[in-house]
């Protein structure tokens, strides 16, 4: 897989993300990661909410630390509570540094406060960075009103958003957080490029580890990436699944693009399809 130049490293595109080893045997776990690295895959992303995520992860990547890009998250707006998670994290990871930490899940005004405030999360992310046990600030979120507020408040790395076709195409949902980002030098690391809608009852059964409905058309797929990161997206974090997460691989390396034809295929669906994402702050 060819690399791309981001941190200033040289880094695949596709991210493999630590769902697709949560409850899954350590022998599997350990195929898995082994897998991505012979892909050429050495981007790496695990949160504490991600069940037993970490501790299936840590060992499998272990032998291949020093070689790859390992990025990690909290969800906790505390001082003292990040810091617990931060300190079990690299436990379960078995490392003593991560390359990029990031806030998980911003909804909302209350949380950026709260993150910023006495006490805060973003105290324990300062003090690690300064002592080496984190290289990058990075966050997540789900709103745009939290996304353009954590922007104000801090020059960071990354941002990690839902960046989807149908909800870009009919919605312009993020469209304003992508330029801002852009604007302020992040790399911008794009989740659920490959979900379709909302979730549906029969997910359950064939997709347990996604909340959303993924799409299930390996064309489909590919011009829905293909749209994420023509639109500036840098990074491509795949549904949770070992299965998504090879058609992503073979998305990238078949090469990306648009027809003009594909594109108005997209917004076709785009306009036909309930969006994962509403235009509504939330």
């Amino acid at each position: 897989m060819k690399k791309q130049n981001i941190f200033g490293e040289a880094l695949s595109r596709i991210v493999f993300g630590g769902v697709i080893v949560m409850n899954e045997e350590q022998e599997d776990a350990n195929r898995y990661v082994k897998e991505a690295i012979e892909a050429g895959v050495n981007y790496f992303d695990v949160a504490p909410t991600y069940g037993n995520a970490e501790s299936k992860l840590g060992p499998a990547l272990e032998p291949y630390r020093k070689d790859v890009f390992l990025a990690c998250k909290t969800e906790d707006r505390t001082r003292e509570g990040a810091q617990k998670l931060l300190d079990a994290s690299l436990k379960n990871l078995r490392t003593d540094y991560l390359d990029l930490y990031q806030l998980h899940a911003v909804y909302n005004l209350e949380d950026v406060e709260t993150i910023f405030g006495p006490n805060g999360a973003f105290e324990v992310f300062e003090k690690a960075k300064k002592d080496g046990v984190i290289k990058r600030i990075g966050f997540s979120a789900h709103s745009t009103e939290a996304a353009l507020a954590l922007m104000d408040r801090y020059d960071f790395d990354s941002i990690m958003f839902p960046f989807n076709f149908a909800s870009m195409i009919k919605n312009g949902y993020g469209m304003h957080v992508i330029k801002k980002a852009k604007e302020k030098n992040m790399v911008v690391i794009g989740i659920k490029s490959m979900a379709l809608s909302e979730h549906k009852p029969t997910d359950d059964a064939d997709h347990p580890k996604a909340w959303y409905h993924p799409i299930e058309d390996y064309e489909l797929a590919r011009k829905a990436v293909s749209y994420s990161v023509s639109q500036g997206v840098d990074i491509i974090v795949p549904p949770g699944d070992i299965e998504s997460f090879r058609w992503a691989v073979k998305i990238e390396n078949e090469g990306l693009g648009l027809t003009e034809e594909e594109l108005e295929s997209l917004e076709a669906i785009a306009a036909d399809t309930v969006p994962l994402f509403p235009l509504k702050q939330r």
